[in-house]
């Protein structure tokens, strides 16, 4: 529940005030509270275990597409690589990856780029539209300013540098995916 900082209820009702406002129900939402994922950036998580765990959920909740981080993490979080990681395992292994198939389930990675495109903002349009990928998302400044409601709900991760981050982060207004 995002407890590294013993915040983890705080956490918890900032991602559903979070979602609620980008239109997502409470009822969709799932925090994870298990002893094996505890939050902490600089921990990877167990590979098998945390692919079992989605793929159960992925499972019960009929879910046809999953969105998550490429193996760098987009900010080398070791539990945003984790998920990579798992996902990975999960459709590269033949008998999940079956099971993937069967459930008509895609997996869309949101590419990592360099320290200097990732602060560039909308100047990083051109140069995504350019380079390869499988999915491509630009934001209006509607959907921008959403998104940095979106953001600011998470105020107890408000820090300096995430403040900058919904200032300058292409982030925040485009992102380039690549199926898995």
């Amino acid at each position: 529940p995002g407890n590294y900082y013993n915040q983890g209820e705080i956490r918890k009702k900032e991602l559903e005030q979070s979602c609620l406002l980008l239109g997502i129900p409470a009822a969709n939402v799932t925090v994870v509270d298990h002893r094996d994922f505890p939050d902490n950036p600089a921990l990877h998580w167990d590979t098998q275990l945390l692919a079992t765990f989605v793929l159960k959920h992925i499972e019960a909740n009929n879910i046809n597409l999953v969105v998550t981080f490429d193996a760098g993490g987009v900010s080398g979080h070791a539990n945003h690589t984790s998920l990579y990681r798992a996902l990975r395992y999960s459709v590269l292994g033949y008998k999940i990856f079956i099971f993937f198939l069967c459930l008509g389930c895609h997996v869309l990675t949101l590419e990592t780029v360099n320290l200097f495109r990732k602060y560039i903002s909308i100047l990083d349009i051109p140069i995504s539209c350019l380079l390869p990928r499988d999915a491509l998302f630009i934001l209006t400044e509607e959907e921008a300013e959403q998104a940095r409601r979106a953001m600011r709900c998470h105020r107890s991760q408000l820090l300096w540098f995430r403040r900058l981050y919904m200032l300058f982060s292409r982030y925040m207004v485009i992102n380039s995916l690549r199926l898995l």
